[in-house]
């Protein structure tokens, strides 16, 4: 992984695991459910970016080095792999 994108990955974790925090004191303080659950949509976002970003640096790194190190089935079998992952 990048450094660029290892720091872009980081900083969306604290992010996600702040907001899960957040979530976790609004339900033992009895919070509105309904703001709770848009707390909770707003995790599932910053996952989803934290996938998109994970993902972009993939494609733009390893991708690229397997391919051009002759691993061009292991690279499509993993993306396969991964794009049946997002579909179920």
């Amino acid at each position: 992984m990048q450094d660029s994108v290892r720091e872009k990955t980081l900083r969306r974790l604290n992010y996600i695991d702040g907001h899960l925090h957040g979530i976790g004191r609004m339900i033992k303080e009895d919070a509105y459910c309904v703001d709770i659950l848009k707390q909770s949509f707003a995790v599932r976002r910053a996952i989803e970016k934290l996938e998109t970003i994970m993902l972009e640096g993939h494609l733009r790194d390893c991708v690229v080095h397997g391919i051009r190190d002759g691993r061009e089935r292991q690279v499509v079998d993993e993306l396969l792999e991964l794009y049946e992952l997002a579909n179920r």
